[in-house]
């Protein structure tokens, strides 16, 4: 997999993860990302511009980066804190939404993110690339059913808060203990068994003329107001 971006490269070079072969622009400046590739010996192609747009659909920054393929979690691996707080997204489509939730639910502290299989985004390359870095630091487990995987939540004694246009203040919820924000898809929302499945349905007030938000920012501030009352 190719990943690209120098906040991605330094995160990755950081933590000491495997790298297949950097690819450099013959303009690229940064001294940090050099040396500290030149100190791990990792092989390293210069390219022209056209060529590194070629192996990367976005800003690549000058700097590609080959890595194997993301390895996800175990759901149990989101679990081992007392009182886990996890995102579930409900087959989001587009990565730009992943990657800036991802960057959201790490600066928050949140203790993972959960996303189902089939027809949904995955850790793809825009997605590492909008995160920032931050995927190296989220725990993202990939599982078959989501539904199912509430239900086993729910017995595990976690509350599901679902958000939608039609429902509870978000504010007025608690969000203290263990608790599983859902964040639906971009264009339908929340599936109709995902959201009977949910405790709670939680709706951000809107006051202007536009009735919804983007999902990644509606899941910014919902999970702020948790991080909020959780202290």
């Amino acid at each position: 997999m190719y990943v690209y971006g120098k906040n991605v490269a330094i995160e990755i070079l950081k933590k000491n993860d495997q790298i297949n072969k950097i690819y450099l622009s013959h303009s690229f400046k940064d001294e940090f990302i050099k040396s500290a590739i030149q100190k791990r010996n990792i092989e390293v192609q210069y390219l022209e511009k056209k060529q590194l747009d070629q192996l990367a659909n976005g800003n690549h920054q000058g700097i590609i980066v080959s890595v194997p393929d993301y390895q996800y979690s175990a759901l149990e691996d989101l679990l081992k804190q007392e009182n886990p707080f996890l995102i579930l997204l409900d087959h989001l489509e587009d990565p730009h939404n992943l990657g800036a939730i991802i960057r959201t639910a790490e600066a928050a502290g949140v203790d993972g993110i959960v996303i189902p299989k089939n027809r949904s985004v995955t850790v793809n390359a825009t997605a590492i690339k909008t995160s920032a870095g931050a995927y190296k630091n989220m725990k993202i487990a990939l599982v078959t059913n989501l539904k199912q995987t509430i239900e086993s939540l729910k017995e595990n004694g976690f509350w599901i808060v679902g958000t939608d246009m039609e429902g509870t203040n978000f504010e007025t919820i608690d969000y203290r203990g263990k608790i599983a924000i859902v964040i639906g898809n971009e264009g339908n929302g929340m599936s109709r068994l995902v959201k009977e499945s949910c405790d709670f349905i939680a709706s951000i007030p809107m006051r202007g003329k536009i009735n919804s938000l983007n999902a990644s920012v509606a899941a910014g501030i919902m999970i702020y107001e948790a991080v909020k009352q959780r202290k």
